[in-house]
């Protein structure tokens, strides 16, 4: 074992936080690019178009499908060759940091999954919604904002916290493409000082704390999301009580 000084340890600790900061960011953007994306996709995707139908099912068919560290190496190696084939010698001077390879594929694969969950979510609620809406000619906008898609993420809330956890179990990958994230730093760290375990204790604490912190996140905002379903329920309860 190598005799490591407190300020080796209280350097290398530094640099465990620095990667956690970056991991969590990496996180925190790709979560909600594809939250994001999810969401448009799964609305958009309960359109009858059979292009629509079609486009669809191969997209979700590919990236349910394929690896995320496949899609995060295609991004990354060849994220300047699709994009200088899209928008020529201006697509072709932009360079793809691990970090973008790293939101960029992760978005693309987690969307999939997203749309799937709004789509099951949609197709649960009451059709009566969709009929009063056009009765009472209210605008699109105000009624998916404000009617359906709240009540939809009620639904998926418990698969959108799976997602999230998949989410982030998944991020140190992006450190195969040259991210030096939480689990980079740890595996320098542990080599350099040849105390593996040390600092990889300490990684996996970080990411339970994480876990723990979106546990608490996920209970609160399922409190949140239920309280007028609640208080209906506790309505109907003591009607037939009474």
């Amino acid at each position: 074992m190598t005799n490591l000084s407190l300020a080796d340890i209280a350097g290398y600790l530094r640099q465990l936080g620095e990667g956690a900061l970056i991991t969590l960011e990496l996180f925190l953007a790709s979560f909600a690019l594809a939250f994001t994306l999810g969401v448009l996709i799964g609305v958009a995707t309960l359109s009858k178009s059979r292009v629509v139908t079609v486009a669809w099912r191969v997209y979700a068919s590919i990236f349910t499908g394929v690896p995320s560290l496949l899609v995060i190496f295609l991004v990354y190696y060849g994220g300047s060759a699709m994009l200088a084939a899209l928008f020529g010698e201006f697509g072709a001077s932009i360079d793809i940091s691990p970090f973008g390879a790293g939101v960029a594929a992760l978005a693309i694969v987690y969307a999939a999954y997203i749309a799937e969950l709004v789509r099951g979510a949609i197709a649960n609620l009451p059709k009566g919604q969709f009929e009063a809406a056009r009765a009472l000619a209210i605008p699109p906008v105000i009624l998916w904002g404000r009617v359906i898609l709240p009540q939809a993420m009620r639904l998926a809330l418990p698969g959108l916290v799976n997602v999230w956890s998949f989410m982030l179990k998944e991020t140190p990958l992006v450190s195969l493409a040259g991210l030096q994230d939480l689990v980079a730093s740890a595996k320098i760290a542990a080599g350099a000082t040849k105390e593996p375990f040390l600092f990889f204790i300490a990684t996996a604490l970080v990411f339970i704390a994480f876990s723990a912190a979106t546990l608490k996140l996920a209970t609160r905002l399922e409190l949140r999301l239920d309280r007028g379903q609640r208080r209906d329920t506790a309505r109907v309860q003591a009607g037939m009580e009474a």
